[in-house]
């Protein structure tokens, strides 16, 4: 079971999301504990190629795998997310 970590700017994201989002993103965040076994994760491709996201409605969590870990890198709404700089 690996350890997940929520990045500084992940955590940001997080305390600024809707009540209902973030209530999701945490119940995520406690599902990545499980990974590989996670359903919805999607690999990425291009730029992002190593990194995951999972999506609610409008709203993405990106992260990646590293050295057994799960880190958590940028949480937020769908427009400009993938966009360099994050959300």
């Amino acid at each position: 079971m690996p350890n997940v970590t929520l990045l500084y700017d992940a955590a940001v994201q997080l305390g600024n999301l809707p009540r209902p989002i973030k209530a999701r993103m945490v119940e995520w965040i406690v599902r990545l504990a499980d990974w590989p076994e996670v359903s919805g994760a999607k690999p990425l491709w291009g730029n992002l190629a190593g990194h995951y996201r999972l999506r609610t409605g409008d709203y993405r969590m990106q992260f990646r795998i590293e050295r057994g870990q799960v880190l958590v890198e940028q949480l937020g709404h769908r427009d400009g997310f993938y966009d360099e700089g994050g959300a």
